[in-house]
């Protein structure tokens, strides 16, 4: 690739001299070329500038002056099949980025516009881009500086280092902030492993290949939902999987049913005033879990007879029970919403697409234990010490499936539950919901055995499984 640069400095341009650049333009591989505009400036002074017309503040860079500048770097009759770029940076330009860097390292050559002042005449690009020559008017960022040249220095940088032959080691691209991947490059250390009480995450020094790499990926994912979330916003989400899903939704971001990009969530405790969507929310997903072996109207008996609103606030006001919601921050477009409802997003009340209860097996002063809790199964044995915490509720919206809802909901009310002294947790799943069955043994729950459980006045047999503190999550 060719770089021309022309400017009323060049000696700002030497500091290219000293980095991979100037090393590559030593080998060849970079053809990179410095001009002094004011060789173009005919009169005594080499004048490139003049008063603004109309009035106004500083100078303005003289169209005449690099017309003839250009003329002589620029290849207007050059063939169709060879790109050559104007580039012009200034801060009233398009936002230059690593795409758009991705973008120029394709061109034949690039010719990059210096200016100073209050920039060059607009009539400069206008001309040239009437010739035929593709211009590009680009911004390093949302601030002014003095001239065009350290902007220039930053793209020349930043397309020059992807060109081949110009790093020495090619990988240091793949993996880098702003890559392809679409996120922050993750947290990089190396000797000594300890270094003034600080130590590397473990995991980096256990040679296991795929454990450093999925954590490394979780520490990208969680650096640009920290300090860039619009870049998550943009994430294609084709490029994300489970385990990926997962992790941002226990940082705020959901990937729903046929979306192309991450939505805002939150993970919450529920509050009284959740209690009437939350009905809603059960009456539309617990059919998901049964709806194929439980007639209609035995799901229909008990959703009306046991999930309203008043159980679900009781268990927000009662301490025994850690109650979860997921809260949808941004609408769903109706086509990704629960058919034949409402589209999400669209009501006046909280909108939850996601809800999780661990109740505690603990008498009140009454003797009773919380409200809606199921007898516990003989095969659940718990051993001395132990407390006890049905997981009675994980279920989520069928517009978010398979966003990593699920297994974020888990990890939050069992965390909360532990934090309450549960240490061992039990659950019921139908024995023909093998996707619940396979999030479940994800998030460290293995079979104990079964039970049967009556739905609306039909039995329904169900796997039991269970989680002690300290293993899965």
């Amino acid at each position: 690739m060719r770089i021309d640069v022309v400017t009323i400095f060049p000696d700002y341009l030497k500091v290219l001299d000293l980095s991979l650049v100037g090393r590559a333009a030593d080998r060849g591989t970079l053809d990179l070329h410095v001009h002094d505009l004011r060789d173009h400036a005919h009169d005594r002074h080499r004048t490139v500038d003049d008063t603004p017309l109309g009035g106004g503040a500083g100078m303005v860079m003289k169209p005449d002056v690099w017309g003839e500048a250009l003329d002589d770097v620029l290849a207007v009759d050059a063939p169709a099949e060879r790109r050559q770029v104007l580039i012009i940076p200034t801060p009233s330009g398009e936002v230059f980025t690593q795409r758009t860097a991705e973008d120029l390292a394709g061109a034949d050559s690039l010719v990059l516009a210096c200016g100073r002042y209050e920039g060059i005449d607009t009539r400069v690009p206008e001309h040239y881009a009437s010739r035929g020559i593709e211009v590009r008017e680009l911004s390093i960022g949302d601030y002014v500086l003095n001239g065009g040249e350290a902007a220039a220095v930053v793209m020349i940088e930043a397309i020059a280092r992807l060109l081949p032959g110009v790093l020495g080691n090619p990988e240091s691209l793949v993996e880098e902030s702003h890559g392809a991947a679409g996120l922050l490059e993750y947290p990089v250390y190396t000797r000594p492993t300890r270094w003034r009480d600080l130590e590397v995450d473990p995991v980096l020094l256990s040679g296991d290949h795929a454990r450093i790499a999925r954590t490394r990926r979780d520490q990208a994912i969680a650096r640009t939902v920290s300090r860039r979330p619009d870049m998550i916003a943009n994430l294609d989400a084709a490029h994300l999987d489970r385990e990926d899903r997962a992790m941002l939704a226990t940082m705020g971001w959901a990937v729903p049913v046929g979306a192309g990009r991450p939505v805002p969530v939150r993970i919450r405790a529920a509050t009284d005033s959740d209690a009437e969507a939350l009905a809603d929310l059960a009456a539309r997903t617990f059919p998901d879990a049964c709806e194929h072996v439980i007639a209609p109207e035995f799901i229909a008996k008990h959703v009306t007879t046991n999930l309203v609103p008043g159980l679900f606030r009781t268990w927000a006001a009662d301490d025994r029970v850690d109650l979860v919601v997921a809260e949808l921050l941004a609408p769903l477009p109706s086509s990704q919403a629960s058919s034949g409802t409402e589209p999400i997003g669209a009501s006046a009340g909280p909108d939850l697409v996601g809800y999780a209860a661990v109740l505690r097996e603990e008498p009140d002063a009454a003797g009773e234990l919380p409200r809606g809790i199921d007898p516990r199964p003989a095969c659940v044995q718990s051993r001395h010490g132990q407390v006890v915490g049905e997981l009675s509720k994980v279920y989520i919206d069928s517009s978010m499936r398979g966003s990593g809802l699920t297994p974020a909901l888990m990890s939050t009310v069992m965390q909360q539950a532990a934090g309450h002294g549960v240490n061992l947790f039990w659950l019921g799943t139908h024995v023909t919901n093998k996707r619940a069955q396979k999030a479940y043994k994800r998030a460290g729950f293995r079979q104990a055995g079964t039970r049967t459980y009556n739905v609306g006045g039909q039995d329904a047999h169900d796997v039991v499984m269970i989680r002690r503190t300290g293993e899965g999550l």
